[in-house]
């Protein structure tokens, strides 16, 4: 069995529902400017992503009512984000022990207060692997969940093969998640790499928001409407 396959497999056994590799090449410049030289020397990364239960989801238009709030905090999130942590922690030592590089990126964590962001981009990466576009929400969308996936990511050295290209974006002319957010922090603008995040999404209002919630009560401050309400993954 080649290196791609049991890492593949190992991650599937381990209970994600999305693996892909990616070649990082052609975005180089932007995750130098997110994650600094140490980030950027990794030329390959594996993404892995679960799928958030569309029971709890679903009831995100009633996000303030406290059961619903816990149940997608603890479910949707917390418990999830520490699910991909664990693999990827895993995989990383896989490929250690094999005699790469690897370095696991947390699934959640913000690095820079300032710039609102984590050190490296897991939705850049699972696009770049072909698992899904990222849409005018700034999500991952993939075609059967839409973006009600969560993900991690193994920056590594090590050789291996990339089998899928970049999807194109599937958005059209929707404009549901523009229209639903509450706090208006979508421009609509489609993605493109090159592009600064500030063009497609105002980050610091929906940050905002959210502090805002948080001294109202802690317990229910969830949003998540963009990912509910997103058509491709809507059941």
């Amino acid at each position: 069995m080649d290196l791609e396959d049991q890492l593949h497999d190992s991650a599937m056994k381990w209970g994600v529902d999305y693996f892909g590799i990616a070649d990082l090449s052609a975005a180089q410049n932007e995750i130098l400017e997110q994650g600094g030289t140490e980030i950027a020397e990794y030329p390959r990364s594996i993404s892995i992503g679960i799928a958030l239960f569309q029971t709890i989801v679903n009831q995100l238009p009633r996000r303030q009512e406290r059961a619903v709030a816990v149940s997608y905090r603890s479910h949707c999130y917390d418990i999830i984000n520490a699910r991909l942590d664990l693999i990827i922690s895993r995989l990383a030592s896989v490929l250690q022990h094999g005699g790469h590089k690897a370095y696991p990126v947390a699934a959640s964590k913000r690095v820079n207060d300032d710039r609102i962001c984590a050190i490296f981009s897991h939705k850049l990466s699972a696009h770049l692997a072909g698992l899904g576009w990222i849409g005018k929400n700034c999500l991952l969308i993939t075609p059967n969940m839409g973006p009600r996936v969560r993900w991690a990511t193994v920056l590594t050295d090590a050789p291996l093969e990339t089998k899928a290209r970049p999807m194109d974006e599937r958005c059209g002319d929707c404009r549901d998640c523009i229209d639903i957010c509450p706090v208006k922090a979508f421009t609509g603008q489609p993605f493109r790499a090159e592009d600064p995040r500030a063009v497609r999404f105002d980050a610091s209002k929906c940050d905002r928001y959210f502090s805002k919630m948080k001294e109202k009560n802690e317990e229910t401050a969830v949003c998540g409407l963009c990912l509910y309400t997103c058509q491709h993954g809507r059941q």
